[in-house]
């Protein structure tokens, strides 16, 4: 083999997502290579002179992937196709991970990453996995038992969903308008996982009309989704946490990652913030305080 773990992030327009798996897996001390790697295509570097876009993945490397020490590939269902090529060709080890957002699937990230290469978990990773259990700590009150609403594709939403079960947050409407069985299935185990659970039902082959009718009968704390769930969250007078793609209405929210240790941070922050937000907005006067 050429001794690379080939990394395969999947439909991941985060370009921040990317440089935090290289990061971290450069952290364990693994050669590896990102296929594909556009993060200096959606965002490139301003200094001034100009010059075309910077490559990613090197052409020698995409040519010599079916010599790697081993794939893993990022999200179990956008890469599907790519998991079977693999396999079918040649023999590689691979792996399909559930995207690892949240501080559960960021352990069972690197936990594979060990088991694959043989590296150890270094304590720079041990160290930004006790910040984000404390971030998680000090935000837990503002998430728990809040009941949220989703859309998205099913790798992202099987993420957000394990990220919200371990802060106690309750997923009600979890909408896929291109999810399969399987999805379903693995989504329907891993809601099970949890009392926080129980509520959870998934609606495969939906759309943003039928989500509108499940916020205005069985209403929800916050929306989760890209831009495109703005008038339903307006509609319904909840907070939209902006998550996915594509984000049009926002800026640089793609230049922070919502994966890994420091990803989850992100997400605690973001989700936090908008329910205080939502309650300084609403609140009467006499609650409008300093202190939150």
């Amino acid at each position: 083999t050429n001794g690379r773990l080939y990394v395969v992030p999947g439909f991941d327009l985060y370009p921040a997502n990317l440089r935090e798996y290289r990061r971290m897996i450069s952290a364990m001390g693994i050669y590896m290579t990102m296929l594909p790697d556009f993060t200096e295509v959606l965002d490139s570097p301003n200094t001034g002179e100009y010059k075309m876009y910077q490559p990613g993945t090197p052409m020698a490397e995409l040519a010599d992937a079916l010599n790697a020490s081993g794939f893993i590939f990022m999200q179990k269902y956008a890469t599907a196709g790519t998991q079977k090529y693999v396999k079918n060709v040649q023999k590689i080890t691979s792996e399909a991970i559930t995207m690892p957002i949240g501080v559960r699937n960021t352990d069972a990230f690197l936990m594979t990453l060990q088991e694959m290469t043989g590296k150890a978990i270094p304590a720079e990773l041990e160290a930004e996995r006790g910040r984000a259990v404390d971030a998680a700590v000090d935000a837990h009150q503002y998430i728990h038992g809040k009941r949220f609403a989703m859309y998205g594709d099913p790798d992202l939403l099987l993420g957000l969903v394990g990220f919200l079960l371990d802060m106690g947050g309750i997923p009600v409407h979890i909408v896929c308008s291109n999810g399969t069985e399987p999805f379903r299935k693995d989504m329907e185990a891993l809601l099970a996982s949890s009392p926080f659970g129980s509520e959870g039902k998934v609606y495969n082959n939906k759309d943003l009309w039928h989500l509108r009718s499940l916020l205005l009968t069985d209403p929800v704390d916050m929306l989760i989704g890209d831009s495109h769930g703005k008038h339903l969250a307006k509609d319904a007078d909840i907070p939209l946490a902006r998550i996915g793609y594509y984000l049009p209405d926002r800026v640089h929210l793609h230049r922070q990652a919502i994966v890994g240790y420091q990803g989850a941070i992100n997400l605690i922050t973001m989700i936090a913030n908008l329910f205080i937000d939502d309650y300084d907005r609403k609140c009467p006067e006499e609650r409008f305080e300093i202190l939150r």
